[in-house]
């Protein structure tokens, strides 16, 4: 049976028309995400294409490389070919998008393929086709366009090194970063391999190569998970942002982020480990949050622990943030609930029971207590009286536990 579940209160009786106003349209920048050639990306932005053209959308073709395959050639059927800029190139004759001539066309939609393309020299101002992209966005005109993952700028060399083949046409992160919506179009590498197989890729002579080399099992399992973390990455991106927007109050629990809090108190680079070790165990992401109080001076002693604890931070792979404030607790929990922590690892505190009752109760229980009532979980991890290198600073005594948490 299906779950069937009532709609959140005060809409049982909102007109579904009422809902269009809250649908976002779509982004004026759509890339196509796949693995490596032969997913079906060129298919999917024809397919779209096709779609807003009989919805009455002015859609054209600024580029679309078919390699040949008739149903992605099909696909170009009754859609208007923008016509290309032909260019003879070392003997060569080469055809490349005329980016003037979609500038002058101005539709609604261009389909551009090839992200990552570079264009041959001669045939135009802009050395690669995701610049040409980005002069076309500036005249607003949308833009559906293609990219496989290895062309990534930061996981390019990774592919290289994964697949021993050189990765030349890359892209930069930022540009794909700019894509309003990015589509992972996905297929296993067994459908991947029967297709290169039965011709829907490559030309037959080049297919055995390919499955020996590039299109081999293992390198297409890797390249398919690079493409699904960085989708991930990004899907978590716009989540978090969603909920800073409309400062929602409650933990998202789609995956877990530990947030561990540094202080110069002895034993916190420690803690920082085992905060190192429980992130990776659950393969959470890891936030370390150090504290400034406004009126409180560091010192040398200080300024020299917190440089160590932070290189000590940047190593076991957490993202370091400095915030000043007057109260620690309260902008740790603050910082919890903004990045959507779901556990807070704290040292134990060493303050005397007469210091916390007059000094309003530890930091440890302030935090306690406000992620308590946040829904965060709260780890207190006992602080060990052994010297450790990373604390160490030469001729000059540990500050009086008292000052800290």
């Amino acid at each position: 049976m299906a779950d069937v579940r009532p709609p959140p209160p005060g809409l049982e009786n909102r007109p579904d028309s009422d809902f269009a106003d809250d649908i976002e349209p779509a982004g004026h920048f759509r890339i196509y995400l796949g693995a490596a050639a032969g997913v079906g990306k060129t298919y999917a932005m024809l397919s779209e294409g096709s779609r807003r053209h009989q919805r009455g959308t002015d859609v054209v073709i600024g580029f679309v490389e078919s390699h040949g395959r008739p149903q992605t050639e099909a696909l170009t059927e009754g859609l208007e070919l923008v016509p290309r800029h032909t260019i003879e190139y070392r003997g060569t004759r080469f055809e490349e998008m005329d980016l003037d001539a979609v500038l002058a066309r101005r539709p609604k939609v261009a389909l551009v393929d090839e992200l990552a393309h570079t264009n041959v020299p001669g045939s135009g101002r802009n050395e690669k086709r995701w610049q040409d992209v980005l002069e076309i966005l500036d005249a607003k005109i949308d833009v559906i366009s293609t990219v496989n993952i290895q062309h990534l700028e930061s996981i390019a060399d990774a592919v290289q090194q994964i697949t021993d083949v050189a990765i030349r046409e890359r892209v930069p992160d930022w540009v794909l970063r700019k894509a309003d919506q990015i589509e992972l179009v996905d297929s296993s590498p067994e459908q991947l391999r029967r297709r290169m197989l039965h011709g829907n890729i490559y030309p037959a002579a080049k297919v055995p190569q390919a499955l020996t080399h590039f299109f081999r099992t293992d390198n297409l399992i890797a390249l398919r998970e690079l493409a699904l973390r960085f989708l991930a990455d990004e899907t978590e991106e716009n989540l978090l942002e969603h909920l800073a927007r409309y400062q929602t109050e409650v933990v998202w629990e789609t995956s877990e982020r530990i947030l561990v809090s540094v202080t110069t108190a002895r034993g916190t680079s420690a803690i920082v480990r085992r905060a190192s070790r429980m992130a990776a165990r659950i393969k959470a992401d890891l936030h370390a949050v150090h504290v400034v109080l406004r009126d409180r001076a560091g010192g040398r002693v200080n300024d020299e622990k917190l440089a160590a604890l932070r290189q000590l931070c940047i190593d076991v792979g957490a993202d370091w943030t400095e915030i000043e404030a007057d109260d620690p607790a309260q902008a740790i929990v603050d910082y919890a609930k903004h990045h959507q922590i779901t556990q807070i690892v704290i040292g134990s505190s060493q303050r005397g029971r007469l210091q916390e009752l007059m000094g309003g109760g530890s930091t440890v229980r302030k935090v306690s207590r406000s992620a308590a009532e946040a829904g965060i979980d709260v780890h207190i991890i006992a602080r060990r009286d052994v010297e450790d290198p990373a604390e160490r600073v030469v001729g000059v005594p540990d500050p009086d536990p008292s000052s800290e948490s």
